[in-house]
């Protein structure tokens, strides 16, 4: 297996995890959708996306936004999507690409990163506490949907 941070070459391979990763979430499948939001960040620069590969299969990824802490005057990442294919769940890629991510994050001199998930997502909750993360029980935190 191989790990890497992705480029505009990966994006039929990762458009097509996205797209499995939203139908996950229960939103209807979009490929086109999800290939021209997946080609606009990578182009933009505006997420960094991470891939696993298995003999040339995409398996995983994780797509990192940028955020910046005004009380730690830092900079910070919210690791908004991490999606591993059905069949190559419970092999580490999980784990693999959470590593990757903070790796970047210590590269990048980045004071946290931060995630969100389902209350009923418990295998992605063991394997975030698992990873190091700790729920936050500290803050309430509250969304405005618009749309």
């Amino acid at each position: 297996m191989e790990s890497y941070q992705a480029t505009i070459e990966d994006l039929e391979g990762i458009s097509n995890l996205f797209n499995q990763y939203r139908v996950f979430y229960q939103q209807t499948s979009d490929i086109d959708g999800a290939k021209a939001y997946i080609k606009k960040r990578l182009e933009n620069k505006d997420a960094v996306i991470f891939v696993v590969k298995d003999k040339q299969k995409y398996v995983g990824f994780t797509q990192l936004y940028p955020n910046f802490s005004s009380i730690a005057m830092n900079r910070a990442w919210i690791l908004n999507d991490l999606y591993v294919v059905k069949e190559a769940r419970k092999q580490g890629i999980g784990e693999i690409l959470l590593q990757k991510a903070k790796e970047f994050a210590i590269e990048t001199n980045a004071k946290s990163i931060s995630l969100s998930t389902a209350p009923d997502n418990d295998s992605a909750q063991r394997l975030y506490e698992k990873s190091g993360y700790i729920k936050d029980t500290q803050f309430y935190h509250y969304e405005l949907s618009l749309g």
